[in-house]
Parts: structure tokens; sequence; C-alpha cells
């Protein structure tokens, strides 16, 4: 029994009901927990915006990625969407905390509130989550 425990680093569940099923099992007290509202930086920057704004909506979810080795900002966090578009990064100044916690192994993601276009810039307003397992 103990090998059955240990696979799959202790899902046991997952393990017996094979991961090929598709089904979720949800965790108990997962959760998402609301942070900050901030915007998509760097907008400008990323080539193929004009293509990619388009399909970005209210309420898509936003993947984020750190970047430690950015030779601009050691705290940077990427901005992708789910497809894995770039879009652009957290802004420096609100940067620190959630690098910190991203570093620590928190997971940390976007969802899109509202988006703006001007010319060729784009100004995405997001939220950003903890989510909390």
């Amino acid at each position: 029994m103990n090998d059955l425990v240990n696979k799959d680093q202790g899902n046991l569940i997952q393990y017996l009901i094979g991961k090929e099923s598709g089904l979720t099992i949800p965790k108990p007290f997962e959760r998402d927990i609301y942070l900050f509202d901030t915007f998509v930086a760097g907008t400008t920057h990323i080539e193929d915006i004009e293509i990619i704004e388009p399909s970005i909506n209210k309420d898509d979810k936003l993947v984020f990625y750190r970047e430690a080795d950015n030779p601009h900002d050691p705290q940077a966090i990427l901005i992708e969407t789910v497809k894995g578009e770039k879009i652009g990064y957290v802004p420096r100044q609100d940067n620190i905390i959630f690098s910190r916690l991203m570093d620590a192994g928190k997971s940390i993601f976007g969802k899109v509130i509202d988006k703006e276009k001007r010319g060729k810039w784009v100004k995405i307003k997001i939220k950003i989550y903890l989510h909390e397992s």
C-alpha cells in the first residue's frame, strides 16, 4: 500500500483513476485570492500586439512567468495569454511582492478587467490573484 500512496507524490485518487481520464477532482480549500489591480506594462514593445489584441477579452486568464534573468529588471514577471502569446509584464513598480511569492513557489496569475486601444498602444487592465491549494 505504501507504494500506492507514494506514487505521484501521494495523489492516490489520481493514480487510481488515471491521468488520462480527464476527470478533475477539486482539492479541499483550493481557491483564488484577489491581490491587486494593475495593468500590463510594455505592450508597445510586443511584436504583433495588434494581431493578438482582438483575441484578448474581459475575464480572460493570464499566465505569469518569472524572468529572474531579465537584464532590465531582476523581479520581472512576464505575462502571456493562455495560448502562450506574450503580451507584456507586470509593471516594475508593482512586481516586487509578486516576484517574491513566485520565487517561494506560489502560483500567481491574472485576469483581464478591461482593455483600451489608442492607435497602436493597448492598455490592458488586470487583476492579480494568488492560487492557493
